[in-house]
């Protein structure tokens, strides 16, 4: 059940502290090497540190999409990182592909790709008691990581 992240769902809920709810939830994650490149990992940042020790024991790993053409056209609207990671999810009939960006969750659809993003973790970490305050993580996400969320879906993801 092969499940590939953009880079927004690793590196802010890493951030947070929050980056073993993808453990949790899906065991391994499968990025291409442009969502690799934009987690520069080597560098000292927030959350670093958790997504190294994730790479190195293995559940997040990388994988180099074989589908050039697909990537090239996808990168005519979408970023490198998302054009890649849709890629390799149509690529290896993957259950589920992990895009926040509005853009590119719309493209995904529409090629057939199940899809959930940061939010949608969140809420089944809730359901199944692995968080206790969704407002705090989210609260987090926006303070600590800038994590970016009209105030409609706020309420709507609240109200759940």
């Amino acid at each position: 059940m092969p499940i590939v992240s953009n880079t927004s769902p690793i590196l802010n809920l890493a951030i947070v502290n929050r980056l073993t709810l993808l453990h949790q939830q899906f065991g391994e994650i499968l990025v291409p090497n442009a969502v690799l490149d934009e987690l520069k990992v080597s560098e000292e940042r927030p959350g670093s540190q958790a997504m190294r020790e994730a790479i190195s024991s293995g559940w997040i790993q990388s994988q180099e999409v074989s589908n050039e053409p697909l990537t090239q056209l996808l990168k005519q609207t979408l970023d490198r990182g998302e054009a890649e990671a849709i890629a390799l999810a149509i690529e290896l009939k993957a259950d589920w592909v992990l895009l926040d960006e509005r853009e590119g969750r719309k493209v995904a659809k529409s090629l057939g790709l199940k899809v959930t993003g940061i939010l949608g973790i969140l809420l089944r970490a809730k359901q199944v008691g692995e968080i206790e305050s969704l407002q705090s993580v989210i609260d987090d996400l926006i303070n600590k990581a800038g994590f970016r969320i009209t105030p409609e879906l706020l309420t709507q993801i609240l109200m759940r």
